[in-house]
């Protein structure tokens, strides 16, 4: 069971909505807070991001050609090509009609920087921890031959952008869909083992790792502490003392956690009756998931699905 595409799945809401910006130096976009979490990757040139809060300047990052940085809960920023350019707002925003990308040109006749800026559609309402343990910022260097894995899907989306060909616009869409993967599995995999805390070191533990899975996998099971212990081979006390310290959360707390998601997907994007959902998320009737779905998500399981189905906010290139 692959637990990063579950996490990223039962978070997901809708299809990234990205822009393809060049910045002639001097040049500087002001870009607001967003719903879900946003990206930038830089396709040629160099640039600074400014975080928004705080004394202009403070925290700024350089980005340069390769780059690419994950904003985990689409916090308003600065792009530029100097912290100390004034940046105005993102009102040139067109998109071209059959094309997959907007276009978005600014700046002065200076040397130019590619980017292509963009937001995923991520429910923040109760995101998964996998994603909520991230840095608020994750920037992510591909030179050096760093992160291959990410730098080979970075060269194919700018072989697409700068010389488009037939099915281009299939192929730029599912990239950038399969980057969010690549960066979090860059950022997961980049953590040295010795320093790392939380989901980092619990997706590689011989014990938790597949505990983890198995619960993925069948979350409607009758899983008990016990169970999940003898099948990792630790001590009831152990396995407990062991996933909390790792995860952030007891087991039964997690696997609650995770069955209620699975539902609120499965709420989301499946016509599926809720006692159907009730069955397959691991509760014994549709009175006990309603009960358990209302707790967590402050609604009916049945409102849930009606908001939901209007489908995520349209978003341009501020959200």
């Amino acid at each position: 069971m692959d637990i990063l595409t579950e996490a990223l799945g039962s978070m997901r809401t809708g299809s990234p909505a990205s822009v393809r910006t060049t910045g002639h130096a001097p040049w500087g976009l002001r870009l607001p807070p967003v719903a879900g979490a946003g990206f930038h990757v830089v396709l040629s040139g160099a640039c600074w991001l400014v975080p928004l809060r705080g004394a202009r300047g403070s925290g700024a990052v350089r980005l340069d050609t390769g780059d690419v940085v994950f904003l985990r809960d689409g916090r308003g920023h600065i792009l530029a090509d100097h912290p100390s350019t004034p940046a105005q707002d993102e009102n040139d925003c067109r998109f071209t009609p059959g094309s997959p990308l907007g276009t978005v040109t600014l700046g002065g006749d200076g040397p130019p920087t590619s980017l292509l800026c963009g937001n995923y559609h991520l429910d923040q309402s109760r995101p998964h921890p996998l994603v909520h343990q991230l840095p608020e910022l994750v920037h992510l260097s591909t030179a050096d031959g760093r992160h291959a894995d990410l730098a080979a899907a970075v060269r194919l989306l700018r072989a697409e952008l700068d010389q488009p060909r037939i099915g281009a616009a299939g192929i730029v869409p599912a990239l950038i869909d399969s980057l969010l993967l690549y960066i979090l599995r860059a950022w997961y995999e980049g953590q040295p083992p010795e320093s790392a805390e939380g989901w980092a070191a619990a997706l590689r533990d011989a014990a938790i790792a597949p505990a983890l899975a198995a619960l993925h996998a069948d979350p409607a099971a009758p899983w008990t502490v016990e169970g999940l212990a003898a099948r990792v081979g630790l001590s009831r006390a152990g396995f407990a003392r062991r996933f909390t310290a790792l995860v952030g959360e007891p087991p039964m707390a997690y696997l609650t956690r995770w069955r209620l998601t699975r539902a609120a997907q499965l709420l989301r994007e499946s016509p599926a009756s809720l006692a159907t959902i009730a069955a397959r998320t691991g509760y014994g009737s549709e009175y006990a998931f309603a009960k358990a779905f209302k707790r967590a998500y402050a609604q009916a399981p049945g409102a849930y699905r009606r908001a939901s189905r209007g489908g995520p906010r349209p978003l341009d290139l501020a959200g």
